[in-house]
């Protein structure tokens, strides 16, 4: 199947036509602003590249156009650009622009948010929310007692991952982590392993209340399923405890601590995944080197930014029909991290 052309948008007619988005924009809502007089020969321009090129209005800009300031609001409860959490927000926020040009809306990042507590804060004496037709909520763990207060208010925001009610249902665009999380114990079943470790980082997240929640749900066959904590111990603690156990798979949160496992596995002289195969449920949060290629799964971080503005969209101009909340798929990684288990032996016996 040949791959789907790109959407023409009003910044490709801008570089076209030699003008700038905002002309495009004006000319487009057969608008003039007060500064603003668009040259006759000018606004031809535009036209003939409008048509020369097939360009078609998103409809959900032709909604916002005429009563909305189209400015999109961006929260973020974690800093999203320094180099620790950049590589894990980036595609969020590529999803989140792509789609805000296309529906001929600017993004406003909320920056002077102050710290609380350690987190980020929606709501302070200088709080500027405002100042967008709504917004976005993005980070790891969503203050629910906020949630509570823009329900209350009825102020338009979608959150960027599935979240618990908070006063009444939250919109949000998330991933299916327990589906993900199902496939991926399947996955070993068919392969095998009968002894199950879920290593657990005990967030309070709902993110991870889903992977558990899947993990819980895909494992009733299996003969051992446990859960180990993995906060406070080093990798080698934590192998002691899944050899003594006769574990031939682990499940892991976190990416980090699937690497350091991977590389104290190998210090004992055992291989991954001979020994003990280990899958990994989900990108990294932070950039970790490493020579493995791991079995596991994909959050699909663009098309999540690209949705949430969607459905902030659909909130915003009353087009919405009930509280939109969505879950997208996540994407199966067949790496080198997941074999069959040893039937001769187990590595706890050598």
């Amino acid at each position: 199947m040949p791959p789907t052309p790109r959407r023409v948008t009003q910044r490709d007619i801008a570089r076209l036509a030699g003008v700038s988005q905002a002309t495009v924009s004006l000319v487009l809502n057969n608008r003039a602003d007060a500064d603003v007089r668009i040259a006759p020969e000018t606004r031809d321009r535009v036209l003939r590249t409008i048509a020369e090129t097939g360009y078609a209005a998103d409809p959900v800009a032709r909604r916002l156009a005429a009563r909305f300031n189209r400015i999109i609001g961006v929260f973020t409860y974690e800093p999203a650009f320094p180099s620790g959490s950049r590589d894990f927000f980036h595609p969020f926020l590529l999803g989140i622009e792509e789609y805000a040009e296309r529906a001929g809306c600017d993004l406003l990042l909320f920056t002077s948010a102050p710290v609380v507590d350690g987190r980020r804060r929606i709501f302070h004496q200088d709080n500027r929310l405002r100042l967008a037709d709504g917004c976005i909520l993005l980070g790891r763990e969503i203050d629910a007692a906020e949630l509570h207060r823009l329900n209350r208010d009825g102020f338009p925001y979608v959150a960027v991952g599935r979240r618990d009610d908070a006063g009444g249902p939250v919109p949000y665009v998330g991933a299916d982590y327990a589906a993900a999380v199902g496939e991926l114990v399947g996955l070993a079943l068919t392969r095998g392993h009968r002894r199950l470790a879920y290593l657990n980082t005990e967030l309070t997240a709902e993110s991870s209340a889903d992977r558990r929640r899947g993990f819980v749900a895909a494992a009733t066959a299996a003969e051992s399923a446990r859960h180990l904590t993995t906060v406070g111990r080093d990798a080698e603690a934590i192998l002691d405890d899944l050899l003594a156990e006769g574990t031939t798979v682990a499940f892991v949160e976190d990416f980090a601590t699937a690497v350091a496992l991977a590389l104290a596995t190998r210090r004992r002289g055992l291989s991954v995944p001979g020994d003990l195969s280990i899958l990994t449920l989900g990108d990294p949060t932070v950039p970790v080197p490493t020579d493995l290629a791991f079995t596991g799964f994909r959050i699909p971080r663009e098309e999540m930014g690209r949705q949430s503005v969607e459905v902030l969209a659909s909130v915003i101009d009353g087009s919405a029909v009930g509280v939109q909340q969505r879950l997208l798929p996540c994407e199966l990684v067949e790496g080198d991290t997941l074999g069959t288990p040893d039937r001769r032996s187990t590595a706890a016996e050598r």
